[in-house]
């Protein structure tokens, strides 16, 4: 494997490797297709965008086929060498399905037994899990092999997070975290008046990429902003040519990449004149995301969370406005929703209600507030880093809603 030249930010890819194969012997899986971008972030630890596949036998090295234009490209920047990396493109036997089936009955020399592939549903569009047209082709190119959903190897080797990628994940905080300060500048004074959301994220988006961020990552429109009444609908993705005015929040959900972490950050604003029904809003959604921040650690379950938010909202009568939920699963590019290993959960696919956190696992501190009848809501996003008896924020981003002239 090759070093890392800066050792903070340092992950042993050899160990996940061998984490995956274990499992794999374990069930009795000959081969694992890879096809999720979380799966190549995790293995190759490159950014790789285009449709790509990663077989992994139970000895050796992965092997990756991606589109013929970015192979040399992988090769100068991973530990990968020729022999594993493998341009595919459109001609007669080096289509990916042909290229894949010949390299396993040729170069493995495996001609039959269980092959675990991955699929599922998620709650965004660019996953990767394999199409049905993609089963169907591999099926036939491989006839006597099994095929068993086994995308929870890859899943419950990546929970718990090493030294080096929680340094990269603080790193991505801080990032974003100067984005943050750039939006901050560019509304205040009056700032604002004028200005358009989209030019807002385009702002933040410069500071991030001067500060070392390679992308704005976020699959559902780069960096979202939000303001007025679209605060209120409880997304707000992406970013619209709509200008900012007195008496409105704002909502500034900023995302960075740092070496395949993810920095993702939201803060709120009131655009004076605030009125005192928005004031009681802002001050209910604060008082909540630091309760749920406090009650984050060790032990704790998703389920038991929102269960204690819920009675906390209700006692300050704002549990209408509060939506039901409290984190989303984050990862490496492309591990976006999924907290909990499992794919056998009460609800296939979802966040495990009664997953218990452990030491070193991250997830996204995420929450929002809609008050679609008063125009205004909030969100808050922060990746979080459990620990014993608490958490770490990695955006060190203070947690308040300020009124801005």
């Amino acid at each position: 494997m090759a070093n890392e030249s800066d050792q903070k930010y340092a992950v042993d890819v050899k160990k996940r490797i061998e984490v995956i194969q274990a499992e794999m012997k374990a069930r009795d899986i000959d081969l694992y297709l890879g096809s999720r971008i979380r799966t190549m972030s995790f293995i190759v630890d490159a950014f790789v965008p285009w449709r790509s596949y990663l077989v992994i036998p139970t000895e050796g090295l992965p092997t990756v086929f991606t589109f013929v234009i970015d192979a040399t490209r992988l090769l100068s920047e991973t530990w990968m060498d020729e022999d594993h990396v493998r341009g595919y493109f459109g001609a007669g036997g080096a289509e990916q399905i042909d290229a894949i089936q010949y390299f396993i009955d040729e170069e493995l020399g495996i001609k039959n037994g269980r092959i675990g592939y991955e699929t599922g549903m998620s709650t965004y569009t660019a996953e990767g899990y394999l199409t049905h047209y993609e089963y169907v082709r591999f099926a036939e190119a491989l006839p006597d092999f099994e095929f068993i959903n086994s995308h929870d190897i890859v899943d419950g080797a990546s929970l718990i997070k090493d030294e080096g990628t929680m340094n990269r994940f603080r790193e991505a905080g801080r990032i974003v975290d100067e984005g943050q300060k750039a939006a901050r500048a560019a509304v205040e004074g009056g700032g604002w008046k004028g200005m358009t959301e989209t030019e807002l994220a385009g702002i933040a988006a410069l500071a991030m990429r001067r500060a070392g961020s390679v992308s704005e990552w976020n699959f559902a429109g780069l960096n979202e902003i939000s303001s007025g009444w679209r605060t209120g609908l409880g997304a707000c993705t992406p970013p619209t040519t709509k200008e900012f005015a007195a008496g409105e929040a704002l909502m500034f959900d900023l995302h960075g990449m740092f070496k395949l972490a993810l920095g993702d950050h939201s803060h709120n604003y009131l655009l004076a004149p605030a009125t005192e029904r928005q004031r009681w809003h802002a001050d209910n959604f604060v008082a909540c995301v630091q309760f749920v921040a406090d009650s984050y650690k060790v032990g704790a379950t998703p389920g038991g969370l929102i269960t204690a938010l819920g009675d906390f909202a209700e006692d300050r009568g704002c549990s209408d406005f509060i939506l039901p939920g409290v984190e989303h699963g984050i990862g490496l590019f492309g591990d976006e929703w999924r907290v909990g290993a499992s794919m056998d959960v009460p609800i296939p696919y979802w966040t495990d209600p009664d997953h218990e956190y452990q030491e070193n696992e991250m997830v996204i501190l995420a929450m929002q507030y809609a008050a679609q009848e008063d125009d205004i809501g909030f969100r808050y996003e922060n990746p979080i880093i459990i620990k014993k008896d608490g958490c770490e924020l990695t955006s060190k981003y203070p947690l308040a809603i300020e009124e801005i002239g």
